[in-house]
């Protein structure tokens, strides 16, 4: 399991308007149980969100939009098959969860 790896949204009663999660953990705490992981969620769920804390991301051709605001642990057993890796889009990731932690 890599960071920025995009799995199906383990959570089925929200997965129309949230069809993904992004797991944002360092690597470096593999050993733990759990990964902490940005919602990614439909342009029409997010459309007033500010940019910087929800940035838009394409997975399989689909903007979506991150929310870093929601960011949330979940058991490793229940992200599932990775669909695809966002790491060349690590850095607006990174960047809205600092807007969540520093208000920068």
């Amino acid at each position: 399991m890599a960071q920025f790896d995009v799995y199906a949204n383990p959570s089925h009663s929200a997965a129309q308007g949230i069809p993904y999660v992004v797991v944002v953990q360092s690597d470096l705490l593999d050993a733990l149980a759990t990964r902490m992981t940005i919602p990614l969620a439909s342009v029409t769920f997010a459309d007033k969100a500010p940019e910087k804390l929800c940035p838009s991301i394409t997975i399989k051709g689909e903007q979506l939009r991150a929310l870093a605001h929601y960011a949330a642990p979940l058991p490793t057993r229940s992200l599932r098959q990775v669909v695809a890796n966002v790491a060349p889009q690590a850095s607006i990731l990174i960047a809205a969860m600092d807007v969540v932690i520093a208000g920068v």
